[in-house]
């Protein structure tokens, strides 16, 4: 049992990893929102269920168990308003990214 945590924290590990990269290497905050949220969440659940299989009894398992639903909850939520406090405040996009679909401007359809 213990090797399967391991390999779970090991794995945790590497998604935390490439969690960060992506905070380093992308240029635009959607995208670095997507990179801090997607792997370091993924990572830290793998992280903890390594841990509650290692763990003694109910209770700290219970523990982690919590933990695991309240970052579940909140990281979503706060990239939700990270994106959304962005966009209002009118940052530039990355050149390869730059595609609004929030856009007030509604382009005429044709005529029936």
């Amino acid at each position: 049992m213990e090797a399967v945590a391991s390999i779970l924290m090991l794995a945790g590990g590497l998604l935390a990893l490439i969690a960060a990269l992506g905070l380093q290497r992308f240029r635009d905050v959607f995208a670095r929102m997507h990179a801090a949220t997607k792997p370091a969440t993924m990572g830290l659940a793998l992280i903890l269920i390594g841990a509650a299989l290692v763990m003694p009894g109910p209770g700290p398992v219970a523990k982690v168990l919590l933990v695991f639903i309240l970052q579940f909850i909140t990281a979503p939520v706060g990239a939700h308003l990270i994106g959304r406090a962005t966009f209002r405040a009118g940052t530039d996009l990355d050149p390869a990214t730059r595609f609004d679909e929030l856009s007030s401007r509604i382009e005429p359809g044709p005529t029936d």
